[in-house]
């Protein structure tokens, strides 16, 4: 059965839209068909992570208003047969996404798809709700900040409460991925440790994500991370996430931290 997975956060620039183009194409190289789906609409930047800027002819409003078809509107990468990418509007905003055309291109997409990952805008407003509604699966992205932290503790809240699942009374299962972490800065006490974001956090840790500038130049050449330099330190943890997220058992090294002060501050048990 085809999955839908929301990546999402609280706060803007911690890297979702890295992620979603990172995740997409390393689930694309081990054989599923993906479609990645930018939501933010008006500020879209996974075509040019993609590097398809400039092939955008129809975007994702175009599908939900009915002027274009799916397949119409859908970019298959250049490099992966199994990838593509469904863009966002640059000239219109989040209004014009309606309940009903969102939940006609989703049942569209899990038809054709194994996997549809959903770029989700920063926030907690319309734009983000619309792109965790139908989600199976979804992946929280922060930095190791307490304001990236805290945002993303109300975002597991939305998560567990404004999805069809939540509607349900289903579980959606939900994933952490900490990224630009550097475990010198955490032991100088400059940023979180990964144990203080944890117990903020309570969720399942699916990756680590680095702090390399490998992630800017894969960025600015618009190609994944995982397909720029496969052998870099934040593509191998992409891939190593995706492993975990289609149920193997992948050891993580997680650096060996005290809980600090602000850990025990902010924490929080579960729901």
């Amino acid at each position: 059965m085809s999955k839908v997975l929301v990546v999402t956060s609280g706060k803007g620039g911690v890297g979702k839209t890295t992620t979603t183009a990172a995740l997409g194409a390393a689930i694309a190289q081990s054989g599923s068909s993906v479609c990645v789906v930018d939501f933010d609409v008006g500020l879209r930047n996974l075509d040019l992570v993609m590097g398809a800027e400039r092939r955008v002819v129809y975007d994702l409003i175009n599908v939900v208003n009915g002027d274009a078809k799916l397949a119409q509107a859908l970019i298959r990468d250049k490099r992966l047969d199994k990838l593509s990418l469904l863009p966002a509007s640059q000239t219109r905003d989040k209004d014009a996404l309606t309940d009903a055309g969102v939940a006609r291109v989703m049942d569209e997409l899990r038809q054709k798809f194994d996997w549809v990952i959903c770029d989700s805008p920063a926030g907690i407003e319309r734009g983000a709700t619309l792109a965790m509604r139908h989600a199976d699966v979804a992946v929280v992205v922060t930095n190791p900040e307490v304001s990236s932290v805290r945002d993303s503790d109300r975002i597991i809240g939305l998560l567990d409460s404004k999805t069809i699942r939540a509607e349900k009374g289903e579980t959606l299962d939900k994933h952490l991925i900490l990224t630009r972490y550097d475990p010198n800065r955490a032991d100088r006490g400059d940023m979180l440790k990964v144990e203080d974001v944890l117990e903020i956090l309570s969720i399942p840790l699916l990756a680590i994500i680095p702090e390399s500038e490998e992630v800017l130049r894969a960025s600015n050449v618009g190609c994944p991370v995982t397909l720029n330099n496969p052998l870099s330190a934040p593509a191998r943890a992409y891939a190593d996430a995706v492993r975990r997220l289609q149920g193997e058992m992948v050891p993580m090294s997680v650096p060996s931290d005290r809980k600090s002060f602000l850990g025990k501050f902010f924490t929080r048990r579960a729901a």
